[in-house]
C-alpha cells in the first residue's frame, strides 16, 4: 500500500481576525470533505453575536461534541468523521489544501483517533502548515511547520525523512 502525505496550511488572520464571523462551511477545491464546518444560523455572525443571543447554545457547542448549531449546523463529530472520512479516502500522493483552523483539529483528531472532546483542545496557529503522512489507518503527524518550510531544502529533506 503506497503512503499519502497530506499538508493542511491554515491562512494567516489579519487585523479584523477578533471580529471574525462564523463561516459558510467554505470550500476547499479539489477536497470537498474538507470544507468547513456548516454552521447553520449561525452563519455570518460573530461569536460575540450569537452569544449574547444564545449563551447556552455556544456553551453546549464549546463542550458537547455532538451539538450541532441550529438551522442545518455541523456537530463537532459531524465534521471529524467527515474529515476523517476524506482524509481515509485519498489516492497515494502528495495532497495540499488551504483550509481553516477548525478543518485542522478535525483531521488531526481523526487521524489520530482521538476522542471528539480534544477537538477543543487541539490549538492551530494561523500561517502554519500541519502535516500528515501514512495511510488510513495509520496516521504520523507534524505540526506547526511555517509555509517558508517548503522553500527550505533542508527543511523539506528533514520532512521527508518523517
Amino acid at each position: 500500500m503506497s503512503s499519502v502525505r497530506v499538508h493542511l496550511t491554515t491562512p494567516p488572520l489579519g487585523p479584523d481576525a477578533r471580529r471574525a464571523r462564523f463561516g459558510y462551511g467554505d470550500p476547499c477545491p479539489g477536497h470537498e470533505g474538507l470544507a468547513g464546518p456548516a454552521t447553520g444560523a449561525w452563519e455570518g455572525r460573530t461569536l460575540d453575536e450569537v452569544a449574547a443571543q444564545d449563551p447556552q447554545a455556544i456553551r453546549l457547542w464549546l463542550t458537547d461534541p455532538e451539538y450541532a448549531p441550529p438551522g442545518g449546523g455541523e456537530s463537532v463529530t459531524a465534521l471529524i468523521a467527515r474529515t476523517g472520512a476524506h482524509l481515509a479516502s485519498l489516492a497515494p500522493g502528495t495532497h495540499h489544501a488551504v483550509v481553516g483552523q477548525a478543518v485542522v483539529r478535525a483531521v488531526v483528531v481523526a487521524a489520530l483517533e482521538l476522542p471528539p472532546a480534544a477537538f477543543w483542545r487541539l490549538d492551530v496557529r494561523p500561517g502554519t502548515v500541519t502535516s500528515l503522512s501514512g495511510r488510513a489507518g495509520r496516521w504520523n503527524l507534524l505540526l506547526g511547520r511555517t509555509p517558508d518550510a517548503d522553500a527550505d531544502p533542508a527543511a523539506a529533506a528533514a520532512d521527508s525523512d518523517r
